[in-house]
Order: structure tokens, then C-alpha cells, then sequence
């Protein structure tokens, strides 16, 4: 089962992180067919130069280029459209994806045909691989992903596998403010995807210790969450109560609560600690 790598990259990313993450999609157990990188807007010259060097020494990378950033949505949705195969992975510029993740992907799509999206657990850490600060499971299988949809994220985004049938019939990735993955569940739930995640931790997150301070603020509430939980109301998938519910909890802990409260708050109730390591 041939597939396609989805990723973008642009100005602000840190280019030895960036090269990191290249690294670890190139050295799989199943290396991709493709590897498409849209590089959104104008992005710094240590950044040009590994993509001029993976674009020379492997053949299957393809880049496309944007004049001006023009944001995750759009960029992926970019991707997706020069995407040559029928399965899409998505990876992000700075996390490291787990050695064998795609061959434990294509190894599900092979035996379940009729599958949408498949993710799994990721492990964040902080400034290197070993520190791990926190994990994030969701659900496995198809109905309760259903039911999670309601009231969370169901999938870890840069950990998916997609077919591109499901995405592109779904209207392929648009834009929505720090949301365009979770636009992008809901409406592959309205066009009837299914949906899986594996166990397994796929990808190591890298996060700063300023993440959750991205949550928050009145602006990522209204043109991100609040909005999204609007579209789910008016389009059904979540009656009136759940639709206030989900809204007044995200206005409390989004605009109302400080950084360091909403930290200690995603950190003891939406993760779970790491396991510690035997001695």
C-alpha cells in the first residue's frame, strides 16, 4: 500500500528541529513513497537549505511552495490536493515520529479497507526525547470516537493515516482558527468516516513549557472552540445542552483561568503522567 506524507514547515519553525522530524519519517521500518512539503511562505536560509538537500538526495520528496504564509489549513490542504497516493500520513515540523509507526498503520488500513483515519497515543516532551512530561490517549474504536467527538478531540493530529478519498470528500483541510484538524473529524464524521486509533504511542510530541498559554486567550475562544462548537449545534451532531455545556467549560478554562491554573489543569486531568522507567 503505497502512501504519501503530508507536512508544512514554515518561517518560524526551528530548522534543527525541523531536520530532526524529516529524519525520522526518512528512516522508518517502512520508508514513504512520498514525502510532500508545502513550505508556507518565506522561511529562513538554514531551513532552505535542508529542503534544497532533501530534495537532492531523495527523489520521492516533492515541495511546493507558497509565496506568502498562508496558515496550517491552507498549506495542508495543499499537501493533500499534490498528495500522489491513496493513503496520507500527516507529520508536524518538530515532532519525531516512532520508528515503526507506519508500518503498524499500513499494517491496519491492509486488514480493515473500509477505514477513514487511524492515529494514536503521543508522548510530549520537553527540550529532549527522555524528559517526557505528559502522554495523550483517546479512544479505539469507531463508536466511541463518535461519542468522544462530542466533547474533545479525537485524534492526535500529527500521529493520523488517512485515505484521501475520506478527506477530500469531507472538503479537505480548511481553515479555522488553531482548529483545523478538529474541522476537518467533524466533518468526516458528517459524511460518515470511520475512525480507529491505536494504542500505541506513534509520535513524540515536542512542547514548551508555554503550550498551554496557546490555549487560552479570548480569541482562540471565540474564532476557534466557541465557533466549532457552533458548527456542531447547527449542524446537529450535538443537541443545545451539550452545545452550552462544552462552550461555558471552554470559556472558563480558555479566557477566565491563568496559564498556570489551565497548565496544571490539561496536565492532571486531560493527560496522564509517563511511566517511570525501571531501574
Amino acid at each position: 500500500m503505497k502512501f504519501s506524507v503530508c507536512m508544512s514547515v514554515y518561517g518560524n519553525d526551528v530548522p534543527e528541529h525541523f531536520q530532526t522530524a524529516l529524519a525520522s519519517i526518512i528512516n522508518q521500518s517502512v520508508v514513504p513513497d512520498e514525502i510532500v512539503l508545502v513550505v508556507d511562505g518565506p522561511v529562513p536560509l538554514l531551513i532552505n537549505e535542508i529542503v534544497t538537500e532533501y530534495q537532492r538526495n531523495y527523489p520521492f520528496f516533492k515541495v511546493v511552495r507558497l509565496p506568502e504564509n498562508k496558515g496550517l489549513g491552507y498549506a495542508l490542504k495543499v499537501a493533500v490536493e499534490n498528495a500522489a497516493h491513496s493513503l496520507i500520513a500527516r507529520m508536524d515540523s518538530d515532532d519525531i515520529s516512532v520508528y515503526d509507526r507506519f508500518e503498524k498503520q499500513l499494517n491496519v488500513f491492509a486488514s480493515d479497507p473500509d477505514l477513514s483515519v487511524l492515529g494514536g497515543t503521543i508522548c510530549e516532551f520537553i527540550d529532549n526525547q527522555d524528559n517526557i512530561v505528559s502522554v495523550r490517549n483517546c479512544p479505539l474504536t469507531d463508536a466511541a470516537l463518535k461519542s468522544y467527538i462530542k466533547t474533545r478531540c479525537p485524534f492526535n493530529h500529527m500521529t493520523v493515516m488517512m485515505t484521501k478519498e475520506s478527506v477530500l470528500r469531507a472538503g479537505n483541510y480548511q481553515s479555522w482558527y488553531l482548529n483545523e484538524d478538529s474541522y476537518l473529524w467533524v466533518r468526516m464524521l458528517e459524511t460518515g468516516a470511520k475512525f480507529k486509533n491505536l494504542p500505541d504511542n506513534l509520535v513524540y510530541v515536542r512542547v514548551g513549557k508555554d503550550m498551554y498559554a496557546r490555549r487560552g486567550g479570548y480569541r482562540y475562544f471565540i474564532k476557534g472552540e466557541a465557533s466549532l462548537q457552533k458548527y456542531m449545534w447547527q449542524h446537529h451532531l450535538i443537541g443545545f445542552p451539550v452545545y452550552v455545556y462544552n462552550v461555558m467549560v471552554r470559556f472558563v478554562v480558555q479566557v477566565l483561568l491563568p496559564n498556570g491554573f489551565r497548565t496544571f489543569l490539561y496536565q492532571t486531568f486531560f493527560r496522564t503522567k509517563p511511566k517511570q522507567k525501571k531501574r
